[in-house]
Protein backbone atom coordinates (compact mmCIF):
# COMPACT_ATOMS: atom_id res chain seq x y z
CA UNK A 1 0.00 0.00 0.00
CA UNK A 2 2.58 2.48 0.82
CA UNK A 3 4.13 2.36 -3.40
CA UNK A 4 0.61 3.43 -4.56
CA UNK A 5 0.13 6.16 -1.42
CA UNK A 6 3.49 7.47 -2.84
CA UNK A 7 2.79 7.41 -6.54
CA UNK A 8 -0.40 9.26 -5.62
CA UNK A 9 1.42 11.75 -3.73
CA UNK A 10 3.69 12.15 -6.17
CA UNK A 11 1.09 12.57 -8.89
CA UNK A 12 -0.88 15.58 -6.21
CA UNK A 13 2.87 17.21 -5.97
CA UNK A 14 3.05 17.46 -9.68
CA UNK A 15 -0.43 18.60 -10.30
CA UNK A 16 -0.10 21.41 -7.65
CA UNK A 17 2.60 22.76 -8.89
CA UNK A 18 1.36 23.20 -12.46
CA UNK A 19 0.73 26.86 -11.61
CA UNK A 20 3.95 27.76 -9.96
CA UNK A 21 5.45 26.13 -13.60
CA UNK A 22 3.34 28.56 -15.58
CA UNK A 23 4.73 30.91 -13.61
CA UNK A 24 8.71 29.65 -14.51
CA UNK A 25 11.22 32.20 -14.48
CA UNK A 26 12.50 30.63 -17.53
CA UNK A 27 9.51 32.75 -19.21
CA UNK A 28 11.08 35.79 -20.09
CA UNK A 29 10.34 38.85 -18.00
CA UNK A 30 11.40 42.32 -19.67
CA UNK A 31 10.23 45.61 -18.00
CA UNK A 32 9.25 46.57 -21.99
CA UNK A 33 6.20 44.36 -21.02
CA UNK A 34 6.14 44.81 -17.64
CA UNK A 35 7.01 48.37 -16.39
CA UNK A 36 4.12 51.16 -16.20
CA UNK A 37 6.30 53.94 -17.25
CA UNK A 38 8.83 53.35 -20.56
CA UNK A 39 10.67 56.64 -21.31
CA UNK A 40 13.52 56.97 -24.20
CA UNK A 41 15.70 59.32 -25.57
CA UNK A 42 18.25 59.29 -28.06
CA UNK A 43 19.69 60.51 -31.60
CA UNK A 44 17.94 59.63 -35.19
CA UNK A 45 20.12 59.48 -38.05
CA UNK A 46 17.79 59.79 -41.36
CA UNK A 47 18.17 60.10 -44.60
CA UNK A 48 15.97 62.34 -46.00
CA UNK A 49 14.28 63.08 -49.15
CA UNK A 50 12.00 66.15 -49.77
CA UNK A 51 9.79 68.04 -52.59
CA UNK A 52 7.80 70.51 -52.34
CA UNK A 53 5.06 72.96 -54.37
CA UNK A 54 3.33 76.18 -53.75
CA UNK A 55 0.88 77.36 -56.23
CA UNK A 56 -0.63 80.64 -56.31
CA UNK A 57 -4.15 82.29 -57.32
CA UNK A 58 -2.09 84.70 -59.69
CA UNK A 59 0.93 82.70 -61.03
CA UNK A 60 -0.51 79.63 -61.27
CA UNK A 61 1.16 76.18 -60.71
CA UNK A 62 4.50 76.57 -59.29
CA UNK A 63 7.50 74.57 -59.32
CA UNK A 64 7.87 71.21 -57.69
CA UNK A 65 11.49 71.63 -56.10
CA UNK A 66 13.75 69.07 -54.87
CA UNK A 67 14.88 70.54 -51.63
CA UNK A 68 17.92 68.58 -51.60
CA UNK A 69 19.00 68.81 -55.17
CA UNK A 70 17.61 72.22 -55.80
CA UNK A 71 18.51 74.05 -53.42
CA UNK A 72 21.12 72.08 -52.07
CA UNK A 73 19.78 70.63 -48.51
CA UNK A 74 21.73 67.67 -46.50
CA UNK A 75 19.92 64.64 -47.42
CA UNK A 76 21.40 63.17 -44.10
CA UNK A 77 21.58 64.95 -40.57
CA UNK A 78 21.47 63.24 -36.75
CA UNK A 79 18.36 64.74 -34.99
CA UNK A 80 17.48 64.42 -31.17
CA UNK A 81 14.75 62.08 -30.69
CA UNK A 82 12.08 60.92 -27.40
CA UNK A 83 9.26 58.80 -26.57
CA UNK A 84 7.30 57.61 -23.81
CA UNK A 85 4.85 55.21 -23.19
CA UNK A 86 2.49 54.67 -19.98
CA UNK A 87 0.74 51.39 -19.36
CA UNK A 88 -2.90 52.64 -17.58
CA UNK A 89 -4.13 49.16 -17.74
CA UNK A 90 -3.38 45.61 -17.81
CA UNK A 91 -3.55 46.03 -21.70
CA UNK A 92 -4.13 49.42 -22.59
CA UNK A 93 -1.40 52.03 -22.95
CA UNK A 94 -0.66 55.71 -24.19
CA UNK A 95 2.22 56.55 -26.16
CA UNK A 96 4.20 59.57 -27.37
CA UNK A 97 6.89 59.85 -29.91
CA UNK A 98 8.47 63.34 -31.16
CA UNK A 99 11.39 64.36 -33.41
CA UNK A 100 12.34 67.69 -35.45
CA UNK A 101 14.42 68.26 -38.63
CA UNK A 102 15.62 72.00 -39.25
CA UNK A 103 17.67 72.34 -42.26
CA UNK A 104 18.85 75.36 -44.13
CA UNK A 105 20.68 75.78 -47.59
CA UNK A 106 22.23 78.36 -50.26
CA UNK A 107 22.10 77.74 -53.88
CA UNK A 108 23.00 80.11 -57.32
CA UNK A 109 19.51 78.52 -59.22
CA UNK A 110 20.01 77.26 -62.89
CA UNK A 111 16.94 78.20 -63.56
CA UNK A 112 13.75 80.24 -62.91
CA UNK A 113 11.25 78.81 -59.43
CA UNK A 114 7.86 80.14 -58.62
CA UNK A 115 6.96 79.54 -55.43
CA UNK A 116 3.47 80.97 -54.49
CA UNK A 117 3.83 84.16 -55.72
CA UNK A 118 7.23 85.04 -56.34
CA UNK A 119 9.56 83.62 -59.09
CA UNK A 120 13.22 83.75 -58.23
CA UNK A 121 14.96 83.66 -61.43
CA UNK A 122 18.04 82.03 -62.71
CA UNK A 123 21.41 82.58 -61.22
CA UNK A 124 19.75 84.77 -58.31
CA UNK A 125 21.50 83.44 -55.22
CA UNK A 126 18.75 81.47 -52.90
CA UNK A 127 18.85 81.14 -49.13
CA UNK A 128 16.00 78.93 -47.88
CA UNK A 129 15.33 76.76 -44.75
CA UNK A 130 12.96 73.98 -44.43
CA UNK A 131 12.04 72.84 -40.68
CA UNK A 132 9.76 70.27 -39.89
CA UNK A 133 8.41 68.51 -36.49
CA UNK A 134 6.60 65.05 -36.08
CA UNK A 135 4.68 64.61 -32.74
CA UNK A 136 2.87 60.94 -32.51
CA UNK A 137 0.74 59.90 -30.00
CA UNK A 138 -1.60 56.98 -29.80
CA UNK A 139 -3.56 55.25 -27.42
CA UNK A 140 -3.38 51.38 -28.04
CA UNK A 141 -5.03 48.14 -26.58
CA UNK A 142 -3.01 44.75 -26.42
CA UNK A 143 -5.59 42.21 -27.23
CA UNK A 144 -3.16 39.41 -27.15
CA UNK A 145 -0.79 40.06 -23.73
CA UNK A 146 1.03 37.45 -21.86
CA UNK A 147 3.72 38.08 -19.81
CA UNK A 148 6.46 37.60 -22.70
CA UNK A 149 4.64 38.66 -25.77
CA UNK A 150 2.54 41.57 -26.78
CA UNK A 151 0.06 42.42 -29.79
CA UNK A 152 -2.30 45.03 -30.41
CA UNK A 153 -3.97 47.77 -32.10
CA UNK A 154 -4.72 51.50 -31.20
CA UNK A 155 -5.42 54.83 -32.87
CA UNK A 156 -3.58 58.39 -32.68
CA UNK A 157 -2.40 60.92 -34.62
CA UNK A 158 0.86 62.44 -36.01
CA UNK A 159 0.92 66.27 -36.19
CA UNK A 160 3.51 67.24 -38.72
CA UNK A 161 4.22 70.80 -39.00
CA UNK A 162 6.28 72.77 -41.89
CA UNK A 163 8.05 76.03 -41.56
CA UNK A 164 9.38 76.52 -45.31
CA UNK A 165 11.20 80.14 -46.18
CA UNK A 166 12.69 81.02 -49.44
CA UNK A 167 14.73 84.75 -49.80
CA UNK A 168 16.74 86.35 -52.24
CA UNK A 169 18.26 89.63 -52.17
CA UNK A 170 16.38 90.93 -55.38
CA UNK A 171 12.73 88.99 -55.32
CA UNK A 172 12.16 89.10 -51.23
CA UNK A 173 11.26 86.29 -49.69
CA UNK A 174 8.33 83.61 -49.42
CA UNK A 175 7.35 81.91 -46.20
CA UNK A 176 4.93 79.32 -45.59
CA UNK A 177 3.61 77.84 -42.27
CA UNK A 178 1.60 74.50 -41.84
CA UNK A 179 0.66 72.12 -38.83
CA UNK A 180 -0.52 69.03 -40.79
CA UNK A 181 -2.83 66.51 -38.23
CA UNK A 182 -3.04 63.12 -39.91
CA UNK A 183 -5.24 60.46 -37.99
CA UNK A 184 -3.94 57.09 -37.70
CA UNK A 185 -4.56 53.73 -37.33
CA UNK A 186 -1.61 51.69 -35.96
CA UNK A 187 -0.42 47.39 -35.14
CA UNK A 188 1.74 47.04 -32.34
CA UNK A 189 3.97 43.75 -31.12
CA UNK A 190 6.89 43.35 -28.61
CA UNK A 191 8.39 40.09 -27.29
CA UNK A 192 10.32 39.35 -24.56
CA UNK A 193 13.48 37.09 -25.82
CA UNK A 194 14.96 36.84 -22.38
CA UNK A 195 14.90 39.16 -19.19
CA UNK A 196 17.15 41.69 -21.01
CA UNK A 197 16.56 41.32 -24.44
CA UNK A 198 13.39 42.26 -26.29
CA UNK A 199 11.54 43.24 -29.65
CA UNK A 200 9.66 45.28 -31.13
CA UNK A 201 7.67 46.67 -34.43
CA UNK A 202 5.09 49.36 -35.05
CA UNK A 203 2.97 50.12 -38.14
CA UNK A 204 0.95 53.39 -38.48
CA UNK A 205 -1.11 54.19 -41.55
CA UNK A 206 -3.00 56.89 -42.68
CA UNK A 207 -5.43 58.32 -46.02
CA UNK A 208 -7.65 60.98 -45.75
CA UNK A 209 -9.35 63.33 -47.92
CA UNK A 210 -10.92 65.91 -45.50
CA UNK A 211 -11.63 69.66 -45.73
CA UNK A 212 -8.86 71.43 -46.46
CA UNK A 213 -6.40 68.56 -45.90
CA UNK A 214 -5.45 65.45 -48.57
CA UNK A 215 -2.30 63.25 -48.34
CA UNK A 216 -1.38 59.85 -46.77
CA UNK A 217 0.91 58.82 -43.79
CA UNK A 218 2.95 55.71 -43.36
CA UNK A 219 5.36 54.85 -40.34
CA UNK A 220 7.50 51.87 -39.35
CA UNK A 221 9.57 51.39 -36.31
CA UNK A 222 11.50 48.33 -35.23
CA UNK A 223 13.66 48.12 -31.82
CA UNK A 224 16.16 45.98 -29.95
CA UNK A 225 16.34 46.55 -26.62
CA UNK A 226 18.30 45.77 -24.11
CA UNK A 227 18.20 46.25 -20.56
CA UNK A 228 20.59 45.10 -18.06
CA UNK A 229 20.05 47.00 -15.41
CA UNK A 230 16.61 47.22 -13.47
CA UNK A 231 15.43 51.04 -14.31
CA UNK A 232 17.81 51.89 -17.25
CA UNK A 233 18.65 49.81 -20.61
CA UNK A 234 19.98 50.62 -24.51
CA UNK A 235 18.22 50.33 -27.53
CA UNK A 236 18.49 50.61 -31.08
CA UNK A 237 16.00 50.57 -33.64
CA UNK A 238 14.99 51.83 -37.22
CA UNK A 239 12.78 54.34 -38.43
CA UNK A 240 10.73 55.36 -41.33
CA UNK A 241 8.64 57.84 -42.41
CA UNK A 242 6.57 58.66 -45.70
CA UNK A 243 4.27 61.62 -45.83
CA UNK A 244 2.50 62.97 -49.14
CA UNK A 245 0.03 65.51 -48.30
CA UNK A 246 -2.01 68.99 -50.04
CA UNK A 247 -3.27 71.72 -48.18
CA UNK A 248 -5.83 73.12 -50.51
CA UNK A 249 -5.38 76.84 -48.65
CA UNK A 250 -5.88 80.83 -50.23
CA UNK A 251 -2.07 78.88 -51.93
CA UNK A 252 -2.49 75.51 -52.65
CA UNK A 253 0.39 73.98 -51.18
CA UNK A 254 1.56 70.32 -51.99
CA UNK A 255 4.72 68.26 -50.21
CA UNK A 256 5.99 64.46 -50.56
CA UNK A 257 8.58 63.70 -48.07
CA UNK A 258 10.42 60.55 -46.64
CA UNK A 259 12.74 59.78 -43.82
CA UNK A 260 14.37 56.34 -43.10
CA UNK A 261 17.62 55.48 -40.85
CA UNK A 262 18.47 53.89 -37.94
CA UNK A 263 18.36 55.13 -34.02
CA UNK A 264 19.96 54.65 -30.84
CA UNK A 265 18.85 55.90 -27.88
CA UNK A 266 18.41 54.89 -23.94
CA UNK A 267 15.39 54.49 -21.92
CA UNK A 268 14.44 54.09 -18.50
CA UNK A 269 11.14 52.10 -16.77
CA UNK A 270 9.79 51.92 -13.55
Amino acid sequence: MKKPVNVLLSIIGVVAALPALAQSPDVPDHPALRDKFYLGAGVFLPKTSTSAQLNSSTLGIGTNIDFERTLGFEDSKSVPAFFGRWRFGERWRLEAEYFELNRSGTRTLNRDIQWGDRVFAANSQLSSTFNFSDLRASVGYSFFKTKDKELGAGIGVHAAKYAISLDTLNAGSENEKVTAPLPVLSLYGQFALTDRWAVGGRLDRFSLNYDKYEGSLTSLNLDLLYQPFKNFGFGAGYRALAIRGKVMDARELEFQQTFQGPMLYVTASF
